[in-house]
């Protein structure tokens, strides 16, 4: 037999015996993760609080998902609810104060939520707002690239970090450069920005403006098909609203949260544990909030949440107006005087935009909060889209918008669909949710209403029944007049 025959055999051989050797090991891994997988979810669901879920309790914890219109709630809403002295400090980019014995009201940052295991649980509301996982994925892209191009004013990527690092220790504050997911996703699409600009100085791309399509412009960004398929969008982008609902990102405080989002991954089919927790884990949120549907889920945020904060710390905010006031005036004086060096750093510091409009929490209603959250979310609107503007400019023709997007390929997006098959999921029951919050919302107001009617109701009868009873005392006593009158005339005359 030749040699080559003899070989071909050999291998052939080696294959059959080692297939079912790695069936067997696919198996017995697929089992370990299972096991791994099922005692993670069962331990999260048992940690769940099991008291009444729609009462706030002394700190509200908002989960901010990010590219949901979180900042848009934390400025305008819950910055004009609880004065500074009741926010905890800021930990969007580390944990700044001891979580298990919070002297504070408020926390808001892009953890995960196994931060809930380092709070008081019994004393912990939570909230969160979700968005349509395909343009959560569309936003995550377009933030991405718009950050990283505002360092496109330096000559080079060592000039543009080395810029960076100055001004973020001159100015001693924390810039999305800190915060994640952004810390891993800025940097990555900076750095691909640089490259690409190199590429086409050395003539390694056609001209530039064969395609219209924004989201593939390939000789000036990275195509929106390349992101979404990337390991870094697998870790961090798809299914991101539901790992962080549930706890596992990779910026976990869980120390099971890598081997568990590591099976996930592997093995699809494990995804639905995980989506069951992260399900239960909105069931018992104090309020869960659609981007879609900004204006009615601020009108129920405002009613369910603002009404509940302004009741409880009123009490307390009337202690330290006076004390808020004196800062907020020593502040005001500073800030306005301050160059804007966050430009390049995208500071989540939006206090400027946000702080034109001058209601606070002293003597809050749900009415002037919502005036407030009107005039507020106009301003910061307006502040973000000046600030997308001239970032884009420097990628140009690059354009996002909502209508750029109905070019990307239907091919495209139904990859988006499936990678993020967990969020649609997800999305669908936090749908369910917010109409249950409604119909709730709704059931008070019809309550409420009742209960003026009745009291006003009640109030008439009440009144008719004092009048009539005056009435008829008048009338007695008028006929007990003319009575006693009669009697005095009948006497005079018979004497």
């Amino acid at each position: 037999m030749a040699p080559a025959k003899k070989f071909a055999m050999l291998m052939m051989f080696f294959a059959l015996v080692n297939t079912p050797i790695n069936a067997y090991s696919t198996e017995k891994d697929f089992v370990r993760c299972e096991s791994t997988v099922k005692k993670w979810a069962a331990s999260s669901l048992d940690a769940e609080v099991k008291e009444d879920r729609h009462t706030l309790r002394d700190l509200l914890f908002f989960l901010h998902i990010p590219r949901t219109g979180g900042r848009t709630y934390f400025h305008c809403f819950l910055k004009k609810l609880y004065t500074s002295h009741l926010e905890c400090p800021r930990s969007y980019d580390k944990l700044r104060f001891d979580p298990s014995k919070p002297n504070c009201r408020l926390m808001v940052t892009h953890d995960d939520y196994s931060m809930v295991s380092k709070l008081p649980k019994e004393r912990t509301s939570v909230v969160t707002i979700l968005r349509n996982p395909v343009d959560r994925v569309f936003s995550a892209y377009e933030f991405s690239v718009e950050v990283a191009a505002r360092f496109l004013v330096h000559p080079n990527l060592t000039s543009a970090t080395k810029m960076t690092g100055r001004i973020r220790i001159k100015n001693n504050e924390v810039s999305t450069l800190d915060i994640w997911p952004w810390k891993y996703l800025v940097p990555w699409m900076r750095e691909d920005l640089f490259a690409r600009r190199d590429a086409r100085k050395h003539g390694e791309f056609s001209a530039i403006g064969e395609s219209n399509d924004s989201y593939d412009m390939e000789d000036i960004v990275m195509p929106l098909s390349e992101f979404i398929n990337d390991p870094v969008a697998h870790e961090i982008i798809h299914n991101g609203a539901t790992l962080q609902v549930a706890g596992l990102t990779n910026n976990s405080y869980s120390p099971e949260s890598h081997e568990v989002r590591h099976c996930v991954r592997k093995y699809q089919a494990l995804g639905e544990y995980v989506l069951e927790v992260a399900k239960k884990r909105l069931d018992n949120m104090l309020y869960v909030g659609l981007t879609e549907d900004h204006r009615e889920s601020g009108t129920m945020f405002g009613n369910v949440v603002g009404l509940q904060v302004i009741s409880q710390l009123q009490p307390l905010s009337s202690n330290m107006e006076q004390a808020e006031k004196n800062k907020s005036d020593m502040s005001s004086s500073f800030q306005n005087h301050q160059p804007d060096s966050n430009y390049l750093l995208n500071s989540t510091n939006d206090q400027k935009a946000a702080e034109n409009v001058g209601t606070t929490n002293e003597n809050m209603t749900v009415g002037k909060l919502m005036e407030a959250y009107e005039t507020c979310i106009s301003n910061l609107r307006k502040a973000q889209s000046r600030r997308r503007s001239m970032s884009l400019k420097k990628i140009s023709p690059v354009n996002f918008s909502k209508e750029a997007r109905l070019q990307v390929p239907d091919v495209v997006l139904q990859q988006m669909v499936s990678l993020n098959n967990l969020d649609v999921e997800l999305y669908k029951y936090a749908q369910g949710i917010f109409a249950q919050q409604r119909k709730r919302l709704m059931q008070k107001s019809v309550e409420a209403e009742r209960q003026v009617s009745t009291f006003s109701s009640s109030y008439g009868i009440n009144l008719w029944t004092v009048l009539s009873l005056g009435i008829t005392v008048f009338l007695l006593l008028v006929l007990l007049f003319f009575f006693v009158n009669a009697r005095r005339r009948i006497l005079k005359v018979k004497v």
